[in-house]
């Protein structure tokens, strides 16, 4: 259920790598996922009416949505036409046709009109927001009565490697993780003073670390994810980090396809929040 933030990428390949990263990611965690979706579930005062996806990318999370609340109608907000297409096509194809609506969106623009909201879903997407705070703030007064949001962000990209891959440098991961962070890559506040100021209330803040098999899901994903980091990083490692990239994301017998000391490990930080009742503002 990891998101694509609601500002597209332009280019088809790039829109292309960042669907499988988010697809991949999504079937690896699922587990993870359904039982926030279940703690959610438990918070919430009633059976959501109206769910909001906000950044919905691919639409993983709106479709797990779908499934953990079936008598909601979802709306999925995105900017990409090619991302809110495939939630079409996917939903239709699960049956979740009649009940999922897609809007495109620039949220820096505003929050689009959907109607009450009784559970606002944000993952991976509100530090893309130019003004979270005026989303926030519009997303609150938008909300049902003690509506329900969750916003998740991910710390820093998922883990893979030991320390000593037995080709070049020890400390490739960790170093092209540096350069992504020295690159402001996905870079988020602590929203809960954010999502106060809007007028929620927080119910939860947590820390999750996440963790999966390896499999063959597991190396692919691996493996989308460090051919991104190899086209993203550049210039910012050195020639010898980009060969032993190029290597770990190559088919030979280094690639993370075939690899046998792989791991996977990552972490989701969540808010959850409540919208505040109209006599207690």
């Amino acid at each position: 259920m990891h998101h694509h933030a609601h500002h597209a990428p332009h280019d088809h390949a790039h829109d292309e790598s960042m669907a499988e990263v988010l697809d991949l990611d999504a079937a690896m965690n699922r587990p993870y996922f359904e039982s926030l979706l279940d703690r959610v579930a438990g918070q919430l005062e009633r059976e959501p009416r109206t769910v909001v996806d906000i950044g919905a990318g691919t639409g993983t999370g709106t479709l797990a949505l779908a499934r953990r609340f079936p008598h909601a109608q979802l709306v999925a907000l995105d900017r990409s036409a090619g991302m809110l297409e495939r939630i079409r096509k996917t939903a239709e194809y699960n049956g979740f046709g009649d009940r999922v609506r897609t809007v495109e969106v620039d949220l820096d623009a505003g929050l689009p009109a959907v109607g009450a909201i009784d559970l606002a879903w944000a993952a991976l997407s509100l530090h893309h927001i130019e003004d979270p705070d005026a989303t926030l703030r519009q997303l609150a007064e938008a909300m049902a009565p003690g509506g329900t949001v969750v916003v998740t962000e991910m710390e820093s990209q998922p883990r893979f490697l030991p320390d000593d891959i037995g080709i070049g440098t020890p400390g490739l991961e960790a170093r092209c993780h540096e350069a992504a962070a020295s690159r402001g890559w996905n870079r988020w506040p602590d929203w809960s003073d954010t999502l106060r100021r809007a007028g929620f209330e927080m119910v939860e803040m947590r820390r999750d670390e996440l963790g999966a098999d390896v499999d063959d899901t597991a190396r692919r994903y691996a493996h989308a994810v460090l051919n991104r980091m190899r086209t993203g990083l550049g210039n910012a490692v050195s020639d010898e980090d980009l060969d032993t990239l190029d290597r770990l994301v190559g088919d030979g017998p280094d690639s993370v396809l075939h690899r046998a000391d792989l791991v996977v490990r990552g972490s989701r930080t969540v808010w959850i929040a409540q919208a505040i009742k109209e006599e207690n503002r």
